[in-house]
């Protein structure tokens, strides 16, 4: 994946920024990275596997996160792909 491939909106409530983002593929939520302010991290997790999720301490350490899970998430699914070649 290209360091753009993930497209991060800021989330916000009535034109306040919220610290929240989603990242889209395309038209996909693949993940959400929000601020946590009880235990002072950020927290991301992705509607695509409902058991991943983690911590950084910083929005752009969860972004990279996210995508290093998804890069290795997506790799399970080569066989399915290759096969149709």
């Amino acid at each position: 994946m290209a360091n753009d491939t993930i497209t991060w909106t800021q989330g916000g409530l009535s034109e306040v920024p919220l610290q929240r983002f989603t990242g889209r593929i395309g038209a996909i939520e693949v993940a959400t990275v929000e601020y946590d302010g009880s235990n002072r991290l950020w927290t991301w997790w992705s509607p695509l596997s409902e058991d991943i999720w983690g911590h950084a301490t910083e929005a752009d350490g969860a972004k990279q996160a996210v995508e290093v899970w998804l890069r290795e998430w997506l790799e399970n699914f080569r066989p399915f792909f290759e096969a149709g070649r």
